[in-house]
């Protein structure tokens, strides 16, 4: 028997987990018979792959067992590619899992016209090794009535004869020391982010997540933990992502795992995490501000700082502890801190919403994500959405588009701030402009209001625009500011600045000074200080002064990436 493991990632750098657990588990349980006899291939794909080539991929194989994994963000795809691979592989049995299925295994099914054998619900390692087993004995009626019936954790099609469906029991959660480590072929993952699980289940009971529906917090042993990122290290991954849902619901072990990585720290390797932010103790904090820049990363669900929202969606949160510990994070300036927020939650107009925004934003977050609610099958937000007057996409990823307290006209208008904030704000490539230029509005969020309107009516928002643009935007922006007091030139100063922060420009961005006059000048600092024709030398004015600032490309700041600066005396 041959089977197919396959995903579709959102982008290449991408991974999933999923489908290596259940192979890696199922092999480790195989008898050596049935690893003569049995073959399980992955194949990986994204998204931005055309469906006919994932189509002919998967036909190449000619399996005789396709196992799919569904999220949101695939799902759509998915559901093209069944009835296709129906057409050219009838004999073939398809299953599919993951959390955009298991919650309507049944209704799945039959909206599948009977294209898929069942669906495996809830945790699939065990559940596939299973299914593995009962296959090796060959699809006959033997499968239906000796083995199917039996297998834990599955909605299946009784027979190609009856056509009903069945559900076995849900199966116990699993240990996840029994977990076999999917990375020993890391050269398989060059150049992708690396996702790590240490610990499964969530202690929050927040209504818009699928994770809080499963309350038994299981850990991965940390002789395991320690042994397993010591091999990450070894191998000086670029990034190991922890999918842990509340990395430090356990502070104890939390610190445990920092100290280890702090103390084995191969200077390459970042770790992302996300936390509770209102959790962290001042033993963690003063542990963190004393990593190396770049060491981790972390991401912090705000989500709002209506307290009558936050408890509606049952997330518990100490706002000012929360404002507080991100403070004395960035008070270390070595780690990037990512805090979200959520539209279209119950309470939360667009004046509440705009106060939740200025609170986040105020915490001066290396970024700042704007999402929108989406109701997810088998969360609590699904059965709220009348009580709520929430109306939603039928499609994935199942978003919001207006609720009882947001309209559609406010859903846009956030929409349009999304836009700017991702561009102008999460890049960090526009830092010293942007700070000046919020100067002139109340508050940020009336600033990227005024911002993405001018920027929806100025640019064709589908199409992609280069930097250069999007500076030449900013500055039309500047002019339309009628209570600005910079003068233009120290604006576009301001952005010569942050532009060549980030890149040697090869082309002189118009706003930004002739240097052609300051050649000789220029000429003499770079024999002077032995500096490559490569390297950028800028001419600022500071208090009526002309001052000489080399961009030291070679030495980037590790969480913003700008390049270094020094002044330079002639």
């Amino acid at each position: 028997m041959k089977y197919l493991l396959v995903a579709i990632n959102a982008k290449y750098i991408h991974s999933n987990p999923a489908i290596y657990n259940l192979k890696e588990y199922a092999l480790a349980n195989m008898t050596a018979d049935m690893k003569d006899n049995n073959k399980i291939i992955i194949k990986e794909f994204t998204i931005n792959n055309q469906i006919d080539d994932i189509l002919e991929e998967i036909y190449s194989e000619h399996p005789d067992f396709i196992g799919f994994s569904c999220y949101l963000w695939n799902i759509s795809y998915i559901n093209d590619l069944i009835p296709e691979l129906c057409k050219l592989l009838p004999d073939a049995h398809i299953w599919v899992g993951g959390p955009e299925v298991s919650y309507r295994a049944k209704s799945y099914i039959e909206a599948c016209k009977n294209q898929i054998q069942g669906v495996i619900v809830g945790e699939g390692e065990e559940t596939f090794s299973e299914l593995v087993s009962a296959y090796s004995h060959g699809i006959s009626i033997e499968l239906y009535t000796k083995y199917l019936p039996f297998i834990k954790g599955i909605t299946y099609i009784e027979s190609s004869i009856s056509q009903d469906i069945k559900s076995t029991p849900l199966r116990a959660a699993i240990a996840m020391d029994s977990i076999p480590f999917t990375y020993n072929n890391i050269s398989e993952f060059e150049n992708r982010i690396i996702y790590y699980e240490s610990s499964r289940g969530c202690p929050f009971s927040c209504s818009y997540c699928l994770s809080s529906i499963d309350k038994q917090i299981r850990f991965r042993s940390l002789e395991l933990v320690e042994s397993e990122l010591k091999f990450f290290l070894e191998k000086k991954v670029p990034q190991v992502k922890f999918i842990d849902r509340t990395f430090n619901c356990n502070p104890k072990r939390a610190t445990h795992i920092w100290n280890f990585i702090s103390q084995n720290d191969n200077g390459v390797t970042n770790f992302h995490f996300e936390i509770a932010g209102d959790l962290l103790t001042d033993e963690q904090i003063k542990l963190i501000n004393s990593f190396r820049p770049g060491l981790i990363q972390l991401e912090i669900g705000v989500q709002s700082t209506n307290t009558d929202t936050l408890k509606e969606i049952r997330r518990h949160c100490d706002l000012s502890t929360l404002s507080t510990n991100v403070a004395k994070i960035k008070s270390g300036k070595n780690v990037h801190q990512h805090l979200d927020l959520i539209a279209g939650l119950p309470y939360e107009d667009i004046i509440s919403f705009k106060n939740s925004f200025n609170d986040v934003y105020n915490m001066e977050p290396d970024q700042l994500q704007l999402g929108f609610l989406k109701v997810l099958s088998g969360s609590f937000m699904e059965e709220m959405t009348t009580e709520y007057g929430i109306v939603y996409k039928n499609y994935p990823p199942y978003e919001v588009l207006k609720t009882k307290y947001l309209s559609h006209d406010d859903i846009l208008l956030l929409k349009q701030v999304e836009t700017v904030l991702e561009i102008y704000y999460n890049t960090h490539q526009f830092y010293h402009s942007i700070k000046e230029l919020i100067k002139y509005f109340d508050t940020p969020f009336d600033f990227y209001v005024a911002l993405g309107g001018f920027y929806h009516k100025s640019f064709d928002t589908k199409a992609k625009h280069s930097r250069l643009s999007r500076y030449v935007l900013l500055l039309d922006f500047y002019k339309n500011i009628p209570s600005v007091t910079m003068t233009e030139n120290d604006f576009c100063q301001l952005m010569t600045l942050d532009l060549y922060l980030r890149e040697n420009m090869k082309t002189r961005p118009f706003f930004s000074r002739d240097l052609s006059s300051y050649h000789k000048n220029i000429t003499i600092l770079k024999q002077k200080y032995d500096l490559s024709n490569k390297e950028h030398i800028e001419v600022f004015t500071e208090n009526n002064q002309e001052i000489y600032v080399y961009f030291d490309y070679n030495n980037r700041n590790p969480l913003t990436h700008d390049a270094t600066l020094a002044r330079l005396y002639l």
